[in-house]
């Protein structure tokens, strides 16, 4: 959903289904922005937020997740912003 939205307002946008992808992505092109969603791959988007932040540190990043349960990790703070995904919307959206 929200590749789609980006994407309608012009910008050119990249999405990648693991770690791995992200991290050679990341190599080969300067994104502005990564919508990060914690549950690559498990929970490997915790790793993949301390490895952008250590490499490019004025990189935004958002994390996206389902669950409001880790504004008050520790680990959040690296990140840029934090948005709730509405669960129920998206599953309206795809039906």
């Amino acid at each position: 959903m929200f590749h789609e939205e980006i994407k309608d307002e012009g910008y050119s946008v990249m999405s990648v289904s693991n770690v791995a992808s992200a991290k050679r992505y990341m190599k080969e092109s300067k994104p502005h922005l990564v919508l990060l969603d914690l549950y690559l791959n498990g929970f490997e988007g915790w790793d993949l937020l301390c490895d952008i932040k250590k490499r490019v540190t004025t990189l935004p990043v958002l994390i996206l997740t389902a669950s409001d349960n880790y504004r008050d990790d520790p680990r959040a703070s690296l990140s840029d912003g934090y948005i709730v995904k509405n669960v129920m919307a998206l599953k309206t959206l795809k039906q």
